[in-house]
């Protein structure tokens, strides 16, 4: 049974497909913290700004099989409402939560059946499954990787206990800097400054912002 808060079709907001038309499939349930405000103090990941609890968002649910939530996914691109997609390639965003308690070989290779390349946005610390076209790991404070190798290296600045050079020696094709939300309060300072600077003076390091956010879209 796969557990989904809510899928949507959108523009990817963040790092190197920023821009990209996407499915973007949100899984319940993240390793790092329960969602929950009470535990967010003693939680592995103190500054999340994303409802993953449940399954009652948009288009969310429950599904049985990869194969019924690979028909849920594909009818949300928008080639399956009568709209003009020629020359994109369907591609569906695998989040959080974390979405490798969830993510499977199975569902992987039913996405691919429709066509879609795959993408996973994850905490870094499970294993990844096969066949994912790209993966992006964002690392959370001092939480062990068990990814060190993939696309994209997308990293929430500043974090004190997980500094840019703890990570810039990985094998990761793309490494980006992004500035911590304003939400929840008092976890920052001035992080569009400090991430900012530090990308000028270490150029392996992008700026990624949260152009959904700006444009005010999922």
């Amino acid at each position: 049974m796969y557990h989904v808060k809510e899928a949507f079709y959108t523009l990817q907001g963040e790092g190197g497909q920023a821009g990209r038309a996407s499915v973007f499939c949100r899984f319940s349930g993240c390793n790092l913290w329960s969602g929950r405000e009470q535990d967010r103090a003693a939680a592995a990941c103190r500054f999340c700004d994303t409802d993953f609890i449940g399954t009652a968002g948009q288009h969310g649910g429950r599904f049985s099989s990869a194969e019924a939530l690979a028909e849920h996914l594909t009818a949300l691109w928008p080639d399956q409402q009568g709209q003009d997609v020629r020359g994109a390639t369907p591609y569906v965003v695998f989040t959080g939560g974390e979405p490798l308690l969830q993510l499977d070989e199975r569902l992987i290779h039913e996405m691919h059946a429709r066509g879609f390349e795959v993408a996973v946005e994850t905490n870094g610390t499970l294993p990844a499954p096969a066949g994912i076209d790209w993966l992006c790991v964002s690392p959370k404070g001092e939480n062990r990787l068990a990814i060190t190798q993939g696309d994209e290296l997308k990293l929430v600045h500043p974090q004190a206990d997980a500094p840019p050079e703890h990570f810039a020696g990985l094998a990761f094709a793309h490494f980006f800097l992004q500035p911590m939300d304003a939400a929840p309060a008092g976890l920052r300072g001035d992080g569009m400054a400090e991430t900012v600077t530090y990308c000028l003076a270490h150029p392996q390091w992008r700026l990624s912002l949260q152009t959904h956010k700006i444009a005010g879209i999922d």
